[in-house]
């Protein structure tokens, strides 16, 4: 198995030491960046070698809210904020944005990488293997959805929007979590493209077309019945 690369992002060098040497501590390779900016064009430089993203908030020159905006627009590699904060409305932007974990400091390295490791498992996973989300079968590697053994011809727009509902079943989604996460990138535009697209997906998916709920006046989720 190929190491894994985790990219700390944090203007205090003592807490990227610290979290540092807890990582290598368990063979992770660490890149380090001390601001915004810096992480941002280190991820330009190795974004496919980038396997995880700790991510500091409050930074000088550009906030981890910025640098997290701009890698959504381009990359759903897994990140972790990092934050003094603490408010539950930081934590809700966050998760808003994008943002897969969120850790208050001050906070145990241990745990800290524990949940790095809980997050990849989860997302290699998913990405390995042929995953059945009650009767619809995602490959990833061939990015083909498939039920009742017949494929299930989509655009690249509605597959990843499909995907994006099953990832986070039984979560109710509103419809600019959507437009933020699917669509990468602040869409301005009418939030019906979504409706249009949903409303595509439940006839393409038949029978398992009524597991993707309306939730009136916020948006969407895939809820599979229980029978």
């Amino acid at each position: 198995m190929n190491q894994v690369t985790v990219m700390v992002v944090d203007d205090e060098s003592r807490m990227r030491k610290l979290v540092k040497d807890f990582l290598m501590q368990k063979d992770f390779k660490v890149i380090e960046a001390e601001n915004g900016e810096e992480a941002l064009k280190l991820f330009e430089e190795k974004n496919e070698k980038i396997d995880l993203i700790l991510l500091d908030v409050m930074m000088p020159k550009l906030d981890g809210w910025s640098v997290l905006r701009q890698i959504r627009q381009k990359s759903n590699v897994p990140i972790i904020m990092l934050t003094a904060r603490g408010e539950e409305q930081d934590e809700l932007f966050g998760f808003e944005l994008g943002v897969d974990e969120y850790i208050s400091k001050p906070f145990s390295p241990k745990i800290l990488v524990a949940r790095v490791e809980a997050l990849l498992n989860r997302t290699r996973t998913k990405k390995e293997n042929k995953v059945d989300y009650a009767g619809i079968i995602v490959d990833y590697d061939g990015r083909t959805v498939s039920v009742d053994g017949k494929n299930v011809e989509m655009s690249l727009r509605e597959y990843e929007l499909l995907i994006y509902l099953l990832e986070n079943e039984s979560v109710a989604l509103s419809r600019e979590k959507i437009l933020n996460n699917v669509w990468n990138y602040d869409y301005y535009g009418d939030s019906r493209t979504i409706d249009s697209h949903i409303k595509k997906i439940r006839h393409k998916l038949g029978k398992k077309g009524k597991f993707i709920k309306t939730i009136r006046g916020v948006g969407y989720k895939f809820e599979p019945q229980n029978n």
